[in-house]
């Protein structure tokens, strides 16, 4: 089993002809419970970001207006994903088994990530020799 978890929230764009990644946060989670409950924190908080209450007393009134039906709804593909429970449970055997998760959504002009791995897992891939393959 592995014990402890780095998480990773970054938002992808295009600048200057160059796609650049913007951290939007990192946590090392001490257990695989803590890294899944911050996954789904963080990609409601994204969500909400994303598409908040048009009623929000911060907004003025119809400083909102819904996208057209054609455009990519990443933030109910996030609320999807957090609420759906299979997929946790995918997502934690991947993490339990050593494996690296990323889930990723994008809409026209930004790609968001959460990503996780193992502590241990990256580790061990340190202790590992590194294979020198001759060019040429």
């Amino acid at each position: 089993m592995h014990d402890e978890f780095l998480c990773h929230v970054t938002a992808y764009g295009v600048c200057g002809g160059r796609r650049i990644g913007v951290p939007l946060g990192t946590y090392r989670a001490p257990t695989l419970a803590l890294a899944l409950w911050w996954l789904r924190d963080r990609a409601s908080w994204m969500a909400e970001r994303l598409d908040p209450r048009p009623d929000a007393e911060h907004f003025p009134p119809s400083a909102l207006v819904p996208v057209a039906d054609n455009v990519p709804d990443v933030p109910a593909v996030l609320r999807a994903w957090c609420g759906d429970v299979s997929r946790q449970e995918l997502v934690a055997d991947e993490l339990a088994a050593g494996r690296m998760v990323r889930i990723a959504v994008s809409d026209e002009t930004t790609e968001y990530e959460l990503l996780a791995e193992s502590v241990d897992a990256l580790r061990m891939q340190r202790t590992l020799p590194i294979l020198v393959v001759p060019v040429a």
